[in-house]
Formats: structure tokens, sequence, C-alpha cells
């Protein structure tokens, strides 16, 4: 499948970097320049702003709910809960970089709030699958996020998998926005499996039960506020159509981010900060409407260079990483909304490809 920003299947690598002396050379400039412009300093204002709006929001929709009734015509409530979930899960992630506060603390509390209270996910498993991810993206080995599950992300995984596996696998990129849908229970399962297991990422038994009593608060919170509000048979539609729309919303905005850009070569030479997170991740062009619905991850590149830089200063600093890319002859790939799909989703079919023929 052709295309114009970035390839569907590992390309071949590029060209040998021009480096200047001394470790890191290529990112420090950048860096340095960032840091000029005060685009690494916070924005609590404007997170205290955002956070204010979206619990005000949650409680409009718990309100709406007991002033409706049990009635049918409260399901529409789900759909603002979907997307006020969805800036709820931005939040959680925002926080786990410190990005909303210098106080580590104080973006822990936060994500307490947000991840485990607000959504029932897990902030300590959360936070060691992302933080691997970060370091690693795109990596067969190191990166949580393209190893093979449910979906599967190279071709040398798809070899061997047989019945449903198989099936899904041949059919995956058709599936995969269906399968999104389970995103937002599937959060809440991987919180709860990681409390259990042994190997968990947990510093301390205290540690593992708070985690567990805040997911615990989520599922009997979630669970008391639609029974009382609603029947049996409409809570259990409503949480339906409320988890598969947050699930949904997620998915599209993590979907487009690496999927079919570089993989890094294990067996070659490695490559830099700069390289090792402009070369794996793609962009998403768009104004404001864009930056809000997928919550600045479509700056995934200026995202994955500085973690910590607050999400309204990410369109500040694409000029510069655009920039330092270009004179060095690094690829910077950005597209458009629709076009990151078609690219995600191409390299899902182009992996199934083996199993198809075969």
């Amino acid at each position: 499948m052709p295309q114009a920003t970035a390839t569907l299947t590992a390309p071949a690598r590029p060209p040998a970097p021009r480096r200047a002396s001394g470790a890191g050379s290529e990112f420090a400039p950048l860096l340095r320049t960032i840091k000029e412009q005060g685009l690494l300093e916070g924005r609590p204002g404007w997170y205290a702003r955002g956070i204010a709006v979206n619990l005000l929001g949650l409680a409009a929709v718990v309100a709406g709910l007991f002033l409706i009734g049990p009635s049918w015509w409260a399901l529409p409530l789900a759909v603002p809960l979907a997307l006020l979930s969805a800036r709820a899960a931005f939040v959680a992630h925002d926080a786990g970089h410190s990005q909303i506060s210098a106080d580590r603390r104080r973006n822990r509390l936060i994500q307490r709030l947000y991840a485990n209270v607000l959504l029932g996910m897990s902030q300590e498993w959360w936070n060691d699958k992302h933080n691997r991810h970060h370091a690693n993206p795109n990596h067969a080995e190191k990166d949580p996020d393209v190893a093979p599950d449910i979906l599967v992300f190279a071709q040398h995984q798809a070899e061997g998998r047989t019945g449903w596996r198989g099936w899904l696998t041949r059919h995956q990129a058709w599936m995969f926005f269906p399968l999104t849908t389970l995103e937002g229970i599937a959060l809440k399962v991987y919180g709860f499996q990681s409390l259990f297991a042994a190997d968990g990422p947990y510093r301390n038994r205290r540690e593992r039960l708070a985690e567990g009593a805040l997911l615990l608060a989520h599922v009997g919170g979630y669970l008391a506020l639609l029974l009382t509000a609603l029947t049996p048979a409409q809570a259990l539609v409503f949480a339906l159509i409320h988890q598969m729309l947050l699930g949904l919303h997620l998915g599209l905005a993590f979907a487009p981010n690496h999927k079919g850009m570089e993989v890094p070569d294990p067996d070659g030479e490695p490559w830099g900060h700069l390289r090792r997170q402009v070369l794996t991740s793609r962009n998403i062009r768009g104004g404001a409407l864009t930056d809000w619905f997928l919550g600045g991850l479509n700056y995934q590149v200026e995202h994955h260079l500085f973690p910590s830089m607050p999400r309204p200063h990410l369109r500040r600093a694409q000029p510069a990483v655009r920039a330092h890319c270009r004179e060095l002859g690094i690829r910077y790939t950005e597209t458009g909304f629709v076009d990151s799909y078609r690219q995600a989703l191409g390299h899902l079919h182009d992996v199934g490809e083996p199993l198809r023929s075969a």
C-alpha cells in the first residue's frame, strides 16, 4: 500500500548521522533551544482550569443521571461521560509524566485520583508499562506496547499463530477498532491482574494494598452510582456504552502514534535519544479540535523527546524540533488525521499477510 509520509513496514535504516563530538550531541542543541524558550517550565494554571472543567463536567453527568432517574432516556449521558473519562485519562497520563506540577507527590496524588479512582486503572501498572515504552519505543524486545498479544505488530510475531488467534491476525486491521471498544475494560482488568502478579510493579505490600483499595473504590462507586440512578438492565447498557466509547476514544488517540514507523535494529548500532524518539513516532496535523480530541498526543514526536513538557507547550516546540531534524537530515513524520489511521491499519494488514497467503 503506497503512502507519502511513512512506510508501513520497517524501512531501511537511515544514513549514518552527522555526529558532533560528545555523547548525546544530536539532542543537546535542541534541548538547549527548548530550555531557552521556556517550554519545559510548568503551566499549573492551565492544568488547574482543565481539571476544574473536567470535574464539573463529570459532576454534571452524575447530576443528570439522578435528575432523569431510572429511564432509558438517561443512556445518551454515556456519550459525554465517555468523552470526559477520556479527558481524565489524558490528565492521568500528564500527571504520570510530571507535566502538571513540579511537586512529584502532587503529580502522584492527581494521577491516583484520575487513574485509580475515576478510571479504575492501576497507576503503578501503567507507569511501569508506559515508562518502558518511552525508553525504547517500537523495540520488539523492550517495548511492551508492541509485544505480541491479541494483536501482533511484526511479521515474525505472526508465525505459527493458529486457531482463533491466527484468524484474528489475518484480519487484525479490520478488527482493530472493534477491539479498541474493549480497551476501557481491559485497562481495569490489567490493573487487577498486576495486584496479584508476583512480578508486579509494587515496591512493597503497603503500596500494593493501597492501589487495590483505590481500584475497589472505583468499582464500588461506579456500580453504586449506576444501580442507584438506573434499573439493573439500564445500568448494564449504560456501562457498556460508556466503556466501549471510552475504549474507542483511547484507541483513536494511541493507535497512530507508532504503528508502522521505524523499528530499531536490536543487532545494529544503538540510536541516540533524538533518533530513537523521532524515527519511531508519528505526528498528526490539526488545530485546536485535534489537540483537544487527542489530548496532545498528536504531537507524539515532541512528547517523546520531552516527556515532562506541559501539554500546551508541545505545539510551540514543534517548529524548533522540525527545524533541528531537517538540519540533521532526520525524517520528521507528520500526517493528516485520517491518513494516520490508514498507515497504522495498513501496517497491521501487512503483518498478517504471511498467514493470509498460507
